[in-house]
């Protein structure tokens, strides 16, 4: 088993950015050698980071050399959206397309995304009041926009054409596509994931059963994890891995989490772990980090947890 490092908090002192929106320039030697020492194999990078790389081809490749000569090479590139939307579904087609193109310089394995899309509304009912996505995720609440509860079959079937499309592309370029189980999206839980899967018919197609967006997707999960694994390992090819407390406020039909490292939390990994190597798991395990605190002492305990019990299955 190999492991990836799909960071949340990018700490590299004296400067504290934002994960989701990174400058390439700010990927440090120090904060790379410090990602290899802790053990991963490499990590995970976005399409908003990538595109700032400079220099065109050229400059991929020099940044493709930079990050496998220190241990930290791009094995997985995020690139989501929902392809069939009708506002913005053609700018992600041509974004993921664009990941292929990044993915063969940068010898990357797998190019990952979500079906979801900002809320079509600003606010969404919460159940006893209008609460404005301003403030506030739009998880944990009895109603999620874009869900699999709202998506018709033929929208299915339009996306798996989407996604047969890409994967065509992709096998030119030996690269894998995963669309990941996502809150806010149709493919929003087990039963979603295993129809999309059914209908794309790739053999470099498959699912990220994101266990943590299945968990707050709703205030009350739609299913335990323990059953999502087991429908979904044998199905998957990349797997994002974050833990989380739930807290339910029953009066108000809301929940709100606390991120934790993989031991805390209430997904239990020893369990997810086992059904995926049942399932003969062979891709990648990104690790997502914490949010908070020391992320390299955090995220390397979850990393030391999953390496271990891998191990053990694997003697």
């Amino acid at each position: 088993m190999r492991f990836c490092y799909a960071f949340r908090r990018f700490s590299d002192y004296p400067y504290l950015g934002n994960a989701f929106d990174m400058d390439p320039k700010r990927l440090t030697d120090k904060f790379l050698k410090r990602v290899e020492k802790m053990g991963f194999d490499g990590i995970e990078l976005g399409m908003e980071c990538l595109d700032r790389v400079e220099g065109g081809e050229n400059g991929l490749k020099e940044f493709e050399k930079r990050l496998s000569d220190l241990g930290t090479p791009v094995l997985a590139i995020r690139s989501g959206g929902l392809m069939i939307d009708p506002k913005s579904g053609e700018e992600n087609i041509i974004r993921a397309k664009r990941a292929l193109k990044f993915g063969k310089i940068l010898k990357s394995e797998v190019i990952n995304g979500a079906t979801c899309e900002p809320e079509k509304s600003p606010y969404i009912d919460s159940g006893s009041s209008l609460v404005s996505g301003l403030e506030f995720a739009h998880h944990g609440f009895p109603y999620s926009q874009n869900s699999s509860r709202e998506t018709s079959l033929p929208e299915y079937d339009m996306l798996a054409e989407k996604y047969q499309e890409l994967c065509d592309e992709a096998k030119d370029y030996g690269l894998n596509i995963s669309c990941e189980v996502h809150q806010n999206s149709p493919i929003d839980n087990s039963w979603s994931a295993k129809l999309l899967h059914s209908k794309v018919e790739r053999d470099n197609f498959g699912i990220n059963p994101d266990l943590g967006n299945i968990i707050w997707n709703y205030d009350i999960p739609e299913e335990r994890t323990e059953d999502a694994i087991k429908e979904l390992a044998p199905i998957s090819n990349y797997w994002h891995c974050k833990n989380m407390t739930r807290v339910n406020h029953p009066e108000n039909r809301r929940s709100v989490f606390v991120r934790e490292n993989i031991l805390g939390g209430e997904i239990d990994y020893r369990f997810a772990i086992e059904a995926m190597y049942d399932g003969n798991y062979s891709g990648l395990m990104a690790l997502e980090g914490v949010f908070d605190g020391d992320q390299f002492y955090s995220d390397k305990q979850s990393l030391d947890y999953c390496k271990e019990i891998w191990s053990d299955l694997e003697k």
